[in-house]
């Protein structure tokens, strides 16, 4: 429903065009809200279902070609589906090659490896050759897909990773009576005796382990390299090609220590393995440079903080000479590549809502290489100096670019979604920053409507990030460019806690959360309406995950807001704590609950319930195990008890994202909505301004 061309519709009126169109999908969801009609000038669900993206170019070892993944939606199946396509280094003969995923370059060009969907199941391995027959081989036949897939340096081997199974735990080895026949006895129990045993988006893990392997480029049977009860990950080829490089944490009890791991180097023929770092902390994203004599690695010295920046080191191959680069920057570092003459590091850097390009030379302070409001994805670096990468800005999804170090400037060689955008009016973004409580200053931004008219007054939604250490950023969000289309102002900041400003901001919620981030949020809706052009009447807010935490967190401690929808949130800090996908939420409390439980309840929105009048829906995925549903029904039940409006969404095929499959993305959009609008106050006029209001 369209708040900008509307009066007082049902809530339940349908959106013809886009039951139609998904009818067999979206029938429920359909039945609560209208959209725009397609064509039109305003962003709307049905140019969701034709949206594309652009992920990973590989530029290949002449600088000729680039290849890339192109992701789209199947709607028919309520999936999204990738393909590689491959264009000219100057983006021309840009074409559909092969279906598939992640792909790598062989060293001498001649080659792609890359995964897609193969015998017996599942992902595997394909070579294909990059000449005008274009022959392809499935090179892997694997029961567990394989991943992060590398060439060998001399083009003749490919290094993977994959899950091998357990043996059964023969202790456990039970012996029934003989059932009687025709019985239909319970099936076999689940044994569980691991500390980290589930996981969401996965569910119940089994036993086992990542391993890495490396198969012949020619096909073959895989070589299993490393061995034990470990994890292992992050696998670089050292440039001789005689060994790996690799991250892991190959001590007893490894899966009970928190926040450490520790870089190793496997001998590919003996397969005898060494321990290459002595630090306790977490390290990864081991890189070794050209020349075989430095590897570059990201991490930071064992702490207790809730929140650290990763800092860069650089050691000898052998874990000697260990030494921190870029010790100017207080930002973590990402995508690890070394220069050609092996004289430093380029990486990635998220900062203040943008992604730009890094350089650190063994001696001496980085440099930031590229400029620019955006949130920049350097994929590769060639020796010559030569980028490829993704980039996105405010009114951008997603654009294909390459750049040369020396001279940054992009060359945006692919555009994503240009036939829809030509047709759109979307609406402006505007950066603000303000004054918080300690005088910590704030930074945010604002989504207006298409039109906007500052005379006229707009409904508000704040939206608020999870994490809580994460970092809203610059580029293009087709959810909140689609609410301003439907006449909302939208509010998105970055309260204390989020990533991209630093340690100290990041750690300022350190056992102390939810606690002065509310204050930075309120203060940025005060910010907003001081500027003359918000309804306060008709303020709205949500949030996920962290987010879900503070939106229940705000309902509890003030009635400034219409209506609130709280997605996949922790309500109970002391019925979460055991029933997440994991140990470390201990670790943020002084104390375990059953030695004091003060501090979990005192932060636990649930204590704060008996203030609430604000009408607050939840939602969340049923297969939840990181924020599981139990917690949404804690809330839900104390808001029935107290006869506050509520409701409660299950998304019955959704784990913790509420945006996969693509359907739940949509049913999202469209039920924060109706929630909105049904508790909407005043009559609404055609131009998006409320009556309503002071």
């Amino acid at each position: 429903m369209n708040i900008r061309n509307r009066g007082r519709l049902p809530a339940l009126q349908l959106g013809t065009a886009l039951c139609l169109l998904l009818a067999p999908v979206l029938a429920p969801v359909l039945a609560i809200a209208q959209q725009s009609p397609p064509g039109g000038d305003h962003l709307t669900l049905e140019h969701y279902m034709s949206w594309e993206g652009v992920a990973d170019p590989q530029l290949s070892p002449d600088g000729e070609k680039i290849i890339y993944t192109r992701r789209f939606m199947d709607p028919v199946n309520d999936r999204w589906s990738s393909a590689l396509w491959v264009m000219n280094a100057d983006g021309t003969r840009n074409r559909f090659l092969t279906e598939g995923s992640s792909p790598t370059w062989s060293p001498d060009g001649t080659r792609i490896a890359y995964t897609a969907s193969g015998e017996p199941g599942g992902s595997q391995i394909f070579v294909r050759w990059m000449d005008a027959e274009g022959s392809t081989s499935q090179i892997t036949r694997l029961e567990q897909s394989p991943g992060s897939i590398e060439w060998s340096p001399d083009g003749a081997r490919i290094l993977f990773q994959s899950f091998v199974p357990a043996d059964p735990d023969p202790a456990w080895r039970i012996d029934l009576p003989r059932a009687p026949r025709g019985a239909e006895w319970a099936g076999s129990p689940v044994i569980e005796d691991r500390i980290h045993f589930r996981r969401d988006g996965q569910g119940w893990t089994p036993r086992g382990h990542q391993h890495l392997f490396v198969v012949d480029a020619d096909a073959g049977q895989p070589f299993q390299v490393t061995h034990g009860e470990w994890d292992h990950s992050s696998a670089r080829w050292m440039p001789d090609g005689s060994s790996v490089v690799f991250q892991s944490h190959r001590v007893p009890d490894a899966d009970r220590r928190w926040r450490e791991s520790h870089l190793y180097r496997v001998d590919v023929q003996s397969r005898e393995v060494t321990r290459l770092t002595e630090v306790r902390g977490p390290k990864g994203n081991p890189t070794p440079s050209p020349d075989g004599r430095l590897i570059a690695w990201s991490g930071y010295e064992w702490v207790e903080d809730s929140y650290i920046e990763s800092s860069l080191y650089v050691m000898d191959a052998d874990g000697s000479g260990l030494r921190e680069l870029a010790t100017n920057l207080d930002r973590s570092p990402s995508g690890l590549t070394w220069a050609g003459d092996n004289s430093g590091v380029y990486f990635s850097a998220d900062d203040r809502g943008t992604r730009n390009l890094h350089f650190a030379p063994l001696d001496g302070p980085s440099r930031q290489v590229t400029e620019g409001t955006h949130m920049l994805s350097v994929s590769q670096v060639l020796p010559n100096g030569m980028a490829v990468g993704t980039v996105s800005t405010f009114q951008d999804p997603g654009s294909l670019v390459r750049f040369r170090v020396n001279s940054p400037e992009l060359e945006v060689l692919h555009r994503t979604n240009r036939a829809a955008l030509a047709q759109l009016e979307l609406g402006d973004v505007e950066e603000l920053w303000y004054t918080s409580v300690d005088d910590w200053d704030i930074q945010g931004w604002i989504i207006k409507p298409p039109d906007f008219d500052p005379n006229e007054r707009y409904p508000l939604i704040l939206v608020i990030h999870g994490g809580p250490h994460a970092m809203y950023n610059v580029s293009f969000n087709f959810a909140w460019q689609n609410h301003a289309a439907n006449g909302y102002v939208v509010l998105y900041t970055n309260p204390r806690g989020s990533s991209g400003y630093g340690s100290e901001f990041g750690n300022a919620i350190m056992r102390a959360y939810p606690s002065k981030d509310y204050d930075d949020l309120m203060a940025g809706v005060d910010t907003v309406v001081n500027r003359g052009y918000i309804d306060d009447a008709n303020m709205f807010v949500y949030g996920g995950s962290g987010g879900g935490v503070l939106t229940a967190w705000i309902v509890g401690h003030t009635d400034r807001f219409a209506a609130a929808v709280s997605k996949a949130p922790v309500i109970n800090w002391m019925s979460f704590v055991g029933t997440t996908d994991g140990s470390g939420w201990y670790r943020n409390f002084d104390h375990f609950p059953w030695d004091d439980p003060s501090e979990h309840l005192e932060r636990s929105p649930l204590m704060y319930v008996g203030n609430v009048t604000t009408p607050t829906m939840l939602m969340t995925g049923e297969r939840d195990l990181r924020t599981p549903i139990s917690q949404s029904e804690e809330f839900y039940m104390a808001l029935q008890m107290l006869e506050v409006p509520t409701a409660m969404i299950r998304l019955t095929d959704g784990w913790h994202s509420r945006a996969s499959p693509p359907s739940n993305f949509m049913r999202v959009q469209l039920y924060l909505r109706n929630w909105f609008e049904r508790h909407m106050t005043g009559d609404m006029t055609t131009d998006g301004a409320s009556n309503g209001g002071p």
